[in-house]
């Protein structure tokens, strides 16, 4: 059992979001599926999947309120998503769900699939979504996906971190932010051996993140997704409107 989970929902540096404005509210995490704004469908999932800590990393004054109302703790963001959820951890500590508020179509089982896969000497773990998963989901998706030896991958906003050495990640965790859509550059960061398999398509996701483990100081695990929905969030507007034929709302 988790016993809390952070949602980053931090404003957007020196931008306003596209899909907030053409929506008309003053924060993404405030925009409407199904008649819910997607920050209580995430908090709501969460719940369901027996969480019961529920944190918001946030800042605008409308988030904020809402997080409240909904009965969660608000956090001050930190500088970008990695520093927040140092910060988050700090005050939850492990084992801590990380998720997003724009995972407008997040269920209860992938969280539960999640827990239930993740090894159990994993200090961290992340979801991902193989290609033929998503694909099969939403055929029109559009995404950048990961290249390894056993396939292509699509990051699904969930996160572990279930261990205290799990702080031994978050100094790493901008890094592997800033290259999530170019993993050669992770794999160079481990070295030309591992720079040359990797472009050999020689390495897995699952050698990768190991590889990456260690050097940190952690056991890293990836876990596949049952549902390639999983892998669906609202970076876009095309995003929302995917999501909201899927829930059958507007």
């Amino acid at each position: 059992m988790i016993p809390s989970a952070l949602i980053l929902a931090g404003s957007r540096a020196g931008s306003a979001d596209p899909v907030a404005l053409a929506e008309g509210v003053a924060h993404k995490a405030l925009v409407e599926v199904a008649g819910q704004p997607m920050l209580a469908r995430v908090v709501n999932a969460l719940r369901a999947a027996g969480i019961e800590r529920i944190a918001v990393s946030a800042d605008a004054a409308e988030v904020v309120r809402m997080a409240r109302d909904l009965g969660a703790e608000v956090l001050a963001p930190d500088a970008g998503p990695s520093g927040s959820v140092a910060r988050g951890f700090a005050v939850l500590g492990a084992p801590m769900l990380v998720t997003t508020a724009d995972h407008a179509l997040l269920q209860p089982q992938w969280i539960r699939q999640f827990m239930a896969d993740t090894p159990a000497d994993a200090d961290v773990a992340v979801l991902l979504a193989r290609r033929e998963a998503v694909e099969a989901a939403l055929p029109e998706s559009k995404r950048t996906w990961l290249r390894f030896a056993d396939g292509q991958w699509s990051g699904c906003n969930l996160f572990l971190l279930a261990t205290p050495r799990a702080q031994n990640a978050l100094a790493t965790w901008n890094q592997v932010e800033a290259d999530r859509k170019r993993p050669w550059r992770i794999a160079a960061r481990l070295g030309p051996g591992t720079l040359w398999n990797y472009l050999r398509g020689r390495l897995s996701l699952q050698q990768v993140l190991g590889r990456l483990g260690d050097r940190i100081g952690v056991r890293a695990a990836a876990v596949a997704a049952a549902d390639g929905l999983a892998a669906v969030d609202v970076d876009k507007l095309q995003d929302l409107h995917q999501v909201r034929q899927i829930s059958g709302g507007q």
